[in-house]
């Protein structure tokens, strides 16, 4: 492995979040170390995390509502980066096949997560750097909310695009999301009956 090929740790994936957050002008997230699921040897290994996306482009919060949400929107941009044989390349989603999937990182690395209802728009979208603008060309996907894995409280969404039909090895990408209602959960429900039973005793 050469000195410039990528290794995927923690630190790299909150270096991406953060300036994914700055990007949109909102907070740093290094308060999010301790949800961020720690990287499986074999998603490190066969989706390596190069995507920059964008989870619900038009809100600065990457708000879901698991109950009033039926889709949730990722803007897939341009990236580039040293490849696993230390190369230089350059991922364009609208050069790429659609082959998606979004969700908890808990749903994608069982093989599971939501699919695009169809294979998304392409529009441009420019950034500044200092007095220059760059326009380029993303890929906006839609996928359904309920077939993401996400559960209230999950403050990460991931995307995966694979390299081939098996779905084994591709590319990865990470955003910051804020996800509410759903079903509670048995910790949720647990945490209820403790509060009722504490409300009861103490009467």
């Amino acid at each position: 492995m050469s000195e410039d090929t990528p290794v995927h740790t923690e630190e790299n994936v909150l270096n991406v979040l953060n300036r994914r957050r700055f990007l949109k002008g909102t907070a740093g997230v290094a308060a999010s170390v301790a949800a961020i699921p720690a990287l499986s040897g074999v998603a490190a290994a066969h989706f390596p995390v190069e995507l920059d996306i964008d989870v619900q482009p038009e809100n600065e919060d990457n708000f879901i509502d698991l109950n009033k949400h039926g889709q949730v929107s990722v803007m897939v941009h341009s990236s580039e980066f040293l490849n696993s044989d230390g190369e230089r390349e350059t991922f364009d989603p609208t050069e790429r096949d659609v082959r998606y999937r979004f969700g908890s990182r808990s749903a994608l690395d069982d093989g599971a997560g939501a699919r695009p209802v169809d294979d998304g728009e392409v529009t441009t979208t420019t950034t500044e750097h200092g007095d220059q603008k760059q326009t380029t060309e993303v890929l906006t996907l839609s996928f359904p909310v309920g077939e993401t894995g996400l559960d209230s409280g999950d403050d990460t969404a991931w995307l995966y695009w694979e390299r081939d039909e098996s779905g084994e090895h591709g590319y990865s990408g990470v955003d910051t999301v804020s996800v509410y209602g759903g079903k509670p959960s048995f910790e949720d429900l647990l945490e209820l009956l403790r509060r009722l039973l504490g409300i009861r005793n103490g009467r």
